[in-house]
């Protein structure tokens, strides 16, 4: 029986910081991992949705990846991103974090892949072969269910290596409990985008909470709830949902919001995007603006 990958906690999914001519800002990157660190994260994600991937080279990919694993390497467990729509530029990918010295890897099973379930089982199968350790799907759907829990409890009994599932589909709860019945509490589970059910998450038992920002407050969340304070975790919760209110809206708003949280706190340089996102309009720099000194009073 293989073994339950052990990584627990909050794991960031970082942001990439850009500086004013669009290069990747790698002195504010050391800055943010170094302030995830201070404030409890067990990992890093890097680079995912909120990273902008599709906005970003393979190499540019690649060097995120050596870089952030070189920065972390003894402190926190890297998930290195590997997800695209060609599975030979995920394969590309997995092998440069395996080169790196990154033992953990994460796929979303490309779109045109998640109505078959052969083409989804090979897909999975072809990245696996690459000899990564540990195998992360992202089982993602912005409306919907997302992958047949049959398929993933038939990837998870025939790759060694697939131990988590990162979930993120509408209702995620039950998606929650379902997979943790399945394969009898075997597959890590992680919880993203619907960090607005956290409690719910937790009372689900679910491993890894996959945010971007807001470390200490989830740590704190996760540890009182673990500790058997429910109530207390649920007092810490119910301070952020403002935040989570207004982060959650869209990714794009999600992505501009906190590259400008990390402006306002010393972290990056400048909160520009590449992604060709909605509107960040008056109203949600006025709102944003105050989001961060109610934070900095939660601080």
């Amino acid at each position: 029986m293989k073994e339950k990958f052990p990584l627990t906690g909050i794991v960031v999914s970082l942001n990439t910081p850009f500086d004013s001519t669009g290069r990747i800002d790698f002195g504010s990157m050391e800055r943010l991992i170094a302030m995830h660190l201070r404030e409890g994260a067990a990992g890093f994600l890097a680079s995912a949705r909120a990273g902008e991937i599709d906005e970003l080279s393979i190499a540019e990919r690649i060097e995120i990846i050596q870089f952030v694993q070189q920065v972390a390497r003894d402190r926190a467990t890297l998930i290195a991103g590997a997800t695209s729509g060609d599975p030979t530029q995920s394969c590309r990918l997995a092998e440069a974090a395996l080169k790196a010295g990154c033992n953990a890897v994460l796929v979303e099973v490309p779109e045109q892949f998640r109505s078959d379930r052969t083409l989804a089982l090979g897909f999975c199968r072809e990245v696996a072969q690459v000899g990564v350790p540990t195998l992360v799907i992202q089982d993602l759907d912005w409306a919907g269910s997302g992958l047949d829990i049959a398929w993933v409890v038939e990837m998870f009994e025939t790759l060694e290596s697939f131990k988590c599932l990162k979930v993120e589909v509408k209702p995620a709860g039950p998606k929650y409990t379902q997979v943790r019945e399945a394969t009898q509490g075997r597959l890590n589970v992680a919880g993203g985008w619907a960090a607005d059910q956290m409690i719910e998450a937790l009372d689900r038992g679910v491993d890894i909470f996959i945010p971007t920002t807001m470390t200490r407050h989830y740590v704190e969340i996760v540890r009182d709830h673990r500790a058997g304070n429910r109530e207390a975790a649920f007092t810490k919760f119910r301070a952020i949902l403002p935040v989570l209110a207004f982060t959650r809206q869209h990714l794009d708003i999600s992505i501009q919001f906190h590259k400008r949280e990390m402006v306002h706190r010393d972290v990056f340089k400048t909160a520009n995007i590449r992604k060709k996102c909605l509107p960040y309009d008056r109203f949600h720099e006025q709102y944003g603006k105050e989001m961060m000194r109610y934070l900095d009073q939660l601080q």
